[in-house]
């Protein structure tokens, strides 16, 4: 995430969760963060497990489901050594109960001023949602450097990308929607990349099944893809 020199809401104290200081930038952690919807929170502490033992330590537990906020508060609770946040933000209401059960950064699809402003004073850091160069450039202009942009594949994945580092090269992105293990790299391999966002470590039938071990192997092989899909 953006540093609070750049007044993205980040800091280094410690979450509600009570877990180590606040990641300067969830960008740097992996180079892919796992896009995490959890429908049974009886999953979410062993599937965080598996995914921080493959390597994978910041998580993105989406608000899609009733017990998303649940499943945050267990694996902030149970698994300190994973970074949890809260993915598909839309409101500020939203900002305030992801921090409360423990979210240490938020990914929002797009933002609003509503939004980027909860965000903002959240005290966590958070990657607002882009798709287009106008809401980069508002963003800038905002102070905030490092984004999500989605969906990603379809608005119009690495070539869009690779356009806009000459012009907007301050800008860094966490690509999400539509990205798997072979497209992955060529996301990692442009400078205006700090990670990718993709739930392909966590294949339905694996998560249904608790089948932990295959996810520890595909989250630890996730962990291995830099540009041209070399291990880091």
């Amino acid at each position: 995430m953006t540093s609070s020199a750049d007044s993205s809401g980040s800091s280094g104290s410690s979450g509600s969760s009570g877990s180590s200081a606040l990641p300067a930038s969830v960008l740097d952690l992996a180079p892919v963060v796992p896009v995490v919807v959890v429908e049974d929170v009886g999953d979410a502490v062993p599937l965080a497990r598996a995914l921080v033992a493959g390597g994978l330590p910041a998580i993105e537990v989406t608000l899609r489901t009733p017990v998303a906020l649940d499943a945050i508060r267990a694996i902030a609770r149970e698994v300190p050594e994973a970074v949890v946040g809260a993915g598909t933000v839309i409101s500020p209401g939203q900002v305030a109960q992801a921090v409360a059960a423990g979210a240490r950064f938020l990914v929002s699809p797009g933002w609003t001023e509503g939004l980027l402003e909860a965000m903002r004073t959240s005290g966590v850091p958070f990657l607002p949602g882009v798709s287009t160069t106008s809401e980069v450039v508002a963003l800038l202009e905002r102070g905030v450097r490092e984004m999500k942009f989605f969906p990603a594949q379809a608005a119009g994945g690495t070539a869009y990308l690779k356009s806009l580092a000459g012009p907007l090269p301050q800008a860094r992105f966490c690509p999400t929607g539509g990205i798997g293990p072979d497209s992955a790299p060529d996301y990692l391999a442009l400078p205006n990349v700090g990670c990718v966002g993709g739930s392909w470590m966590l294949p339905p039938d694996a998560v249904a099944g608790g089948d932990w071990g295959r996810v520890e192997e595909l989250a630890r092989a996730a962990a291995g893809l830099s540009a041209g899909g070399t291990c880091r």
